[in-house]
C-alpha cells in the first residue's frame, strides 16, 4: 500500500515539477526568485556587489524564471529598486511584493500592518517599481497590535483602486488564511518551508493544494545551521548538492509548491537551476519524507 501511495505521488510529482503553476490572473514558472539576498548584510543596505546584483537578476529572467518575490523591508527599498534598475518594464515578468514588515536594522523586524502604513508601503512599492499595478501584493506578516481582518480589509481596498492584482499572506495560520478568504480571494501563502527544517507549515500547504493556492515557501534550502543529514545520501546518489535536492523535493513535494531561492551570486544561481533537471524517484521521496 506505502509503494503503491509513493508510485502516485512520484507520478503526479514529476508532471506538475516541469509545468507551471497559476497564481491569481497569472501563470509563472514553477521555479521563482527570492530577491532579499540582493541586498546587503542583515537584509540591510545596500549589497556588497552591486553589479553582481543586477546581473544576478538579469541572468535569472535568461533561464527562464518568470517570478520575482521581493518586499519594501528588504533593505529597506534596496530590493524594489535593484529589480527596477535591471529588468524595468518587467516584460513578461510576475513582480510580487509584500508590506506590513518596517525595519529599524540589519536583521531587525517589526511589523506594521495597520491600514495607514499599508497605504504608505504600498504607494511607495509603485512608485519604487514604477508600475501602476503590483501583480501580487502580499501582507508580510500579521501584526499582533493590529486587527487580522482590519489589515486584509485594507488590501482589498487597494484591490478594489485598481493598485494591487492579487492578494497574498505571508507569516500565517490556517486560520488566519481561512478567515482572509470569507472576506477576499487568496492567491498565495508564503511561509518558512523547507526538507531540512522541523518547522514547518505542512497543514497549510496541504489545504494550499486543495483550494488551488500557490504555496511560496521562504528559506526554501534552509537558513543559518541546517542540518542538510538526510538529504546527504539522495545527494550522492544524483551527484549532485544538498541544496539542489532539497529544492527538487520541494518540486515534487506538491504541485502548488513555487520555491524562490535566493542569492547574491550567479554562479549559485545557475546551480539552484539544476533543480530543474533532478528527477526523484519512489525511493527518494520515500527517504525525504
Amino acid at each position: 500500500m506505502v509503494i503503491l501511495f509513493l508510485k502516485e505521488v512520484l507520478m503526479t510529482a514529476n508532471a506538475a515539477k516541469s509545468g507551471q503553476l497559476t497564481i491569481g490572473n497569472f501563470t509563472v514558472n514553477r521555479l521563482g526568485f527570492g530577491a532579499m539576498r540582493i541586498t546587503g548584510e542583515g537584509v540591510w543596505g545596500e549589497p556588497r556587489d552591486h553589479d553582481e546584483a543586477i546581473a544576478v537578476l538579469k541572468r535569472a529572467v535568461e533561464l527562464g524564471i518568470n517570478f520575482i518575490d521581493t518586499a519594501d523591508a528588504y533593505g529597506p527599498e534596496v530590493s524594489e529598486n535593484l529589480i527596477h534598475e535591471a529588468l524595468f518594464p518587467y516584460e513578461e515578468l510576475v513582480i510580487a511584493t509584500k508590506g506590513g514588515l518596517t525595519r529599524q536594522g540589519p536583521g531587525v523586524w517589526t511589523p506594521d500592518a495597520s491600514p495607514e502604513h499599508l497605504r504608505e508601503a504600498l504607494e511607495a512599492s509603485l512608485k519604487r517599481l514604477e508600475v501602476d499595478s503590483i501583480d501580487l501584493y502580499q501582507l508580510h506578516r500579521p501584526d499582533p497590535k493590529v486587527p487580522f481582518e482590519a489589515s486584509v480589509k485594507t488590501l482589498i481596498e487597494l484591490k478594489e483602486e485598481g493598485k494591487i492584482k492579487n492578494i497574498g499572506l505571508s507569516n500565517v495560520t490556517l486560520e488566519q488564511l481561512k478567515q482572509a478568504q470569507t472576506m477576499t480571494e487568496i492567491v498565495s501563502v508564503q511561509n518558512r518551508y523547507n526538507a531540512a527544517s522541523s518547522e514547518t507549515s505542512e497543514e497549510i500547504l496541504q489545504y494550499c493544494g486543495e483550494q488551488g493556492i500557490a504555496f511560496i515557501p521562504y528559506f526554501p534550502i534552509g537558513g543559518d545551521g541546517t542540518d542538510f543529514n538526510k538529504l546527504q545520501a539522495v545527494a550522492d546518489k544524483h551527484n549532485v548538492g544538498v541544496r539542489q535536492i532539497a529544492l527538487a523535493w520541494l518540486l515534487a513535494h506538491s504541485p502548488v509548491m513555487l520555491p524562490i531561492p535566493g542569492t547574491s551570486s550567479v554562479a549559485h544561481l545557475e546551480e539552484n537551476l539544476d533543480a530543474l533537471d533532478i528527477v526523484l524517484d519512489a525511493e527518494d521521496l520515500a527517504e525525504l519524507s
